[in-house]
């Protein structure tokens, strides 16, 4: 019997084919939040969870990152494939829920754009992320703002098949749990942000939310 998980992999399988052109607001806030950060990328190995078509993939490799690239949708990862042909990038389907393909202490930064809202428990990834990381590692995640999710809004796509409007399955994390998650597992909170768009005014809900940790250094 097919998965929650599979479920939505196949939900991203559909909409790959209209992802990059498809207007979306989160999508193009999310990639202005990720290069605002000021991320040490030169010579940084990277591990990118939930790397999509590959927007962001491409970003990281040209300021000098090489990065293992995970996703579990298929038809993402095809086209990851097409826009990024450079060998400091390794594309590898996995479910991020599971035990990463990846060894122990081998990333400076761990990076999550648009995924966690798909996974139900969050602990399991964070504790993949701090298992990964060097020390003085960082992980970076920009993720929907729950007060969004709370107001209704979740991912969603026209099929291009069927012109139905359809809503990817998510998951309601509150930022507390984002923070005390990490936290949790020995992660030092550096920052917090609250993303608006353009234009918004003050009382409008922010659309998304990026949390910065660094991996503490054992005592």
């Amino acid at each position: 019997m097919p998965s929650a998980n599979d479920d939505i992999a196949a939900s991203y399988d559909r909409w790959a084919a209209t992802y990059d052109i498809d207007a979306n607001q989160t999508r193009e806030l999310a990639g202005a939040v990720l290069r605002q950060q000021n991320l040490k990328l030169a010579a940084c190995n990277v591990i990118e969870i939930g790397c999509g078509t590959g927007r962001n993939t491409q970003w990281l490799i040209e300021h000098g990152a090489q990065v293992v690239a995970l996703d579990f949708s298929a038809g993402m990862l095809r086209l990851a494939k097409d826009r990024v042909r450079s060998p400091p990038v390794r594309f590898v389907q996995h479910d991020i829920n599971r035990a990463w393909p990846t060894a122990d202490a081998s990333a400076d930064l761990v990076i999550a754009v648009l995924v966690l809202e798909h996974i139900k428990e969050l602990r399991p990834v964070f504790a993949e992320a701090a298992r990964t990381l060097r020390r003085d590692g960082e992980l970076f995640i920009c993720e929907l703002h729950p007060f969004r999710q709370i107001s209704g809004r979740q991912a969603e796509f026209t099929d291009p098949e069927t012109g139905e409007v359809e809503r990817v399955a998510a998951c309601l994390h509150d930022v507390s749990e984002y923070v005390n998650t990490g936290v949790g597992l020995r992660l030092e909170l550096l920052h917090l942000g609250e993303w608006r768009d353009s234009g918004a005014r003050p009382n409008d809900l922010p659309r998304l939310l990026s949390i910065h940790f660094r991996k503490e250094i054992p005592l």
